[in-house]
């Protein structure tokens, strides 16, 4: 039979239990005097025994009734809990976020906006993957991942991609390298040099457009070694592993003995992309692109804010 209760029984319960008099609840209830009763009566039949002595003078609590009564406070308080948890789910306002990011992002604000959201969103918690960008786009499909920024994606049916910036690649030397202290450099310089990349894996039009200075001018770069970070391609540079090719921002924290060095002629740029699953409405998607502020405050000298991109 409890399976038939429902919280409106709690409610008018409460109510008659506080005031003691069914009259004054059912004011308060804004209701009806006999209907109330009837509730009350069918309540005591789902339950099995009296929750009220009622006589012509008084109506009391009786030993069930007071236990039942902490008890229906304590549904009732949590049935409401639940529901404001799910408006605010459902607003944006709280739950889970996921972002999926590259390393490379971080000078470009990605950092600045999400602690903004933090800031008006207390009650989402923000967790962050690093990883590159083939990886972010697979978690986002698999849905293991709510957003993500990425450079140089492919474009897919499935994906919405928005450019937050773009920048020129700069070659990267060790300090002793022949073209370390130039101030501008031909990519056909690095001809004879050993390369240290990531892997083509890691994205496949992002890894073509990062080398296509060096095919522009007529050769396919020798890639000795591979990372998977650009933090670690600098630090291998700087041992001497060899040179790279790189977007400006991902070499703004060079580790000792490296140097960038700007490449003349005119190559295509890197693009920083936000991504997200196509028609993905959720309020914590849209509260997070409205989110005010610059998504690029930091780019690098000759980098280049998407005009309209920078409110997401």
């Amino acid at each position: 039979m409890a399976a038939h209760l429902e919280l409106r029984h709690l409610r008018y319960f409460v109510a008659v239990a506080e005031e003691l008099h069914f009259g004054r609840a059912a004011e308060r209830l804004h209701m009806a005097q006999p209907p109330l009763s009837q509730q009350i009566r069918r309540l005591e039949e789902l339950i099995g025994t009296p929750l009220f002595d009622r006589t012509s003078r008084r109506v009391l609590l009786t030993e069930a009734g007071t236990a039942f009564l902490e008890r229906s406070r304590r549904l009732l308080d949590q049935a409401a809990s639940d529901v404001d948890e799910a408006a605010r789910i459902g607003r944006g306002e709280q739950g889970r976020f996921d972002i999926g990011f590259i390393t490379s992002a971080i000078p470009l604000g990605i950092t600045e906006r999400i602690r903004a959201f933090r800031a008006l969103y207390p009650a989402v918690h923000v967790q962050l993957h690093e990883g590159y960008t083939s990886l972010i786009l697979d978690r986002l499909l698999a849905r293991e991942i709510d957003m993500g920024v990425v450079r140089d994606s492919e474009p897919h049916p499935a994906i919405t991609l928005t450019t937050l910036a773009t920048e020129p690649f700069v070659a990267v030397v060790p300090n002793d390298h022949p073209a370390a202290g130039l101030t501008v450099l031909e990519a056909g310089m690095l001809r004879d040099d050993d390369f240290v990349f990531y892997p083509r894996a890691a994205g496949e039009q992002a890894y073509l457009r990062n080398l296509e200075p060096c095919r522009q001018a007529g050769y396919e770069p020798r890639v000795v070694q591979e990372a998977s970070s650009w933090v670690t391609i600098l630090h291998l540079v700087g041992a001497g592993l060899g040179v790279s090719i790189a977007p400006a921002s991902a070499a703004l924290n060079l580790p000792a003995g490296v140097r960038t060095v700007p490449l003349a002629g005119v190559h295509p740029r890197s693009e920083v992309q936000l991504v997200q699953r196509a028609n993905d409405a959720r309020a914590i998607i849209t509260n997070f692109l409205r989110v005010p502020g610059s998504l690029t405050p930091t780019l690098t000298p000759g980098a280049e804010p998407v005009p309209g991109s920078a409110q997401g």
